[in-house]
């Protein structure tokens, strides 16, 4: 049975460090400073036998205005209400303060089993902030660090009895359905869908950009709620927070990141922190979406950020945000696109996309071309089909002869996918010159239609190796009479 488990409490109290603890892993940023959580972020938890879904939220603060703090509040508030048990973490160090007790009376009225958690109780200086946590009515609390690990046990003890309770009403509301399963595809079928993205493991994208260019409206308007943390203020998220959806049928998983800037403009830890978190989340992704904002297009930082993404290997997809503000559209656009071949020449063909994270304009033809973009980046091509291929390429352009000697092209075949990766063998790959082998990449991209994914080949050696090299025989005495002066006639 799997449940949702939703972390609450005041800043600084320790909910992201818990939420790492029951992942295994290092997913929430931590820091000293308070409020550095702002998004919902969802993990798969283990606590011993016990699986469920874990939600770190942002902390709890005494304000309901349309300030960021407020619209932080309202987050986490909806996730209460998402959640089957809250656990309101306080700190034990501090103790009970006004604002815990006014949370607390929220959730006693909210959710109907909430779990009460004194957090870094480790020794005898939480002593009394465990003692105090029994006046606020929310049961026996449960001393914990979550630094260290300890009181796991005794949030197992309080959870248990609550999983069985949900198991058993939902075998009772849960029908016996009879399913026939399909007979067993062909090896030929298998191949061709292996890598359509399926309610298991769903389309990876990550949305990449500089801060304000709106990735966390859209990704919102993708999937048709408000789930992440928006408004004017630049740089709102910070973790690089994972949202499932379906989208026009399509299961996928899309990674909200951090707004990227310019690296000498980094200075607080935090950002670095941010900034790192979304660079791995690129690295888990199998297509990018560089948002552009329609106003600062193709800016330095932009460019940086869609080579980093072709340099991954990973496919990608340029949108350009905010189009409902644009005016002259039929030039602006002809001007994006003259930009893109001049700037990004390593993603030539890449689909350039126009949308509006606002109205929703543009979603259709963004599914589309990243969809596209998937099913290209998993190309697999014939060895037989990239022969001649090949051999019709240097009949065009022989290779370069440096030194005199041609080097020649034996035959190529592809070794991986995800991007597209070939190898050709070759005499003297070492002096092979960056333009022939831009000049077999681009005619890829042309001929197999591979517009904008990276492709990869890689140049080796194939040399007639002497298997009588460096060995020593015995010469008999007929054959050194034969070198010494030729054959003589013993009859």
């Amino acid at each position: 049975m799997s449940f949702t488990l939703a972390i609450v409490g005041r800043p600084n109290v320790g909910k992201s460090t818990l939420f790492n603890r029951l992942v295994g892993r290092k997913l929430a940023l931590v820091d000293d400073q308070p409020g550095v959580t702002r998004d919902l972020r969802e993990g798969d938890a283990r606590l011993f036998d016990l699986r469920f879904t874990v939600i770190d939220t942002a902390g709890l603060e005494e304000v309901t205005d349309d300030s960021l703090q407020g619209r932080m509040r309202r987050l986490t508030e909806r996730a209460v209400e998402m959640a089957d048990i809250s656990l309101f973490v306080i700190d034990g160090r501090v103790g009970v303060t006004p604002s815990d007790e006014v949370f607390a009376d929220i959730l006693r009225k909210k959710s109907a089993r909430v779990i009460l958690g004194v957090n870094k109780a480790e020794g005898s200086a939480g002593d009394s902030g465990a003692i105090e946590a029994w006046s606020l009515g929310l049961g026996e609390p449960v001393r914990m660090s979550a630094e260290h690990g300890e009181g796991m046990d005794d949030l197992y003890r309080l959870l248990r009895p609550l999983v069985d309770e949900f198991a058993e009403r939902e075998a009772e509301n849960t029908p016996e359905v009879e399913v026939d399963l399909p007979e067993e595809l062909g090896e030929d079928e298998i191949d061709e869908t292996a890598h359509r993205p399926t309610a298991k493991k769903p389309l990876q994208i990550a949305v990449i950009g500089r801060p304000n260019a709106g990735k966390s409206t859209l990704i919102n308007k993708i999937i048709g709620e408000d789930r992440l943390l928006t408004g004017p203020e630049p740089g709102i998220t910070r973790d690089a927070i994972s949202v499932r959806s379906d989208w026009f049928g399509t299961p996928v998983r899309i990674f909200d990141t951090a707004g990227m800037r310019k690296k000498a403009r980094v200075t607080e830890k935090l950002e670095k922190l941010s900034v790192a978190d979304g660079l791995r989340a690129v690295r888990f992704a199998e297509v990018v979406v560089v948002l552009l904002d329609v106003e600062i297009p193709f800016e330095v930082q932009d460019l940086r950020i869609a080579d980093f993404a072709e340099t991954e290997g990973r496919a990608v997809v340029v949108a350009v945000n905010k189009w409902d503000l644009e005016d002259e559209k039929q030039e602006k656009l002809a001007e994006l696109k003259e930009m893109f071949e001049r700037l990004l020449p390593q993603l030539r063909g890449a689909p350039l996309i126009t949308v509006s994270a606002k109205t929703g304009r543009g979603l259709d033809r963004l599914h589309d071309a990243i969809r596209r973009a998937h099913d290209i980046w998993n190309k697999r091509i014939t060895t037989a089909r990239l022969n001649t291929w090949l051999g019709a390429m240097t009949e065009a352009h022989p290779p370069p002869a440096p030194g005199g000697h041609r080097i020649k092209l034996r035959y190529m075949t592809q070794v991986k996918a995800r991007p597209p990766g070939f190898v050709i063998m070759c005499s003297r790959p070492d002096e092979m010159p960056e333009s022939y082998k831009r000049y077999l990449v681009n005619g890829l991209r042309d001929h197999f239609e591979m517009p904008g994914t990276p492709i990869r080949i890689m140049f080796r050696s194939q040399s007639a190796k002497n298997p009588f090299k460096d060995k020593k025989f015995h010469t008999p005495s007929r054959l050194r009479k034969h070198t010494e002066g030729g054959w003589k006639n013993k009859d």
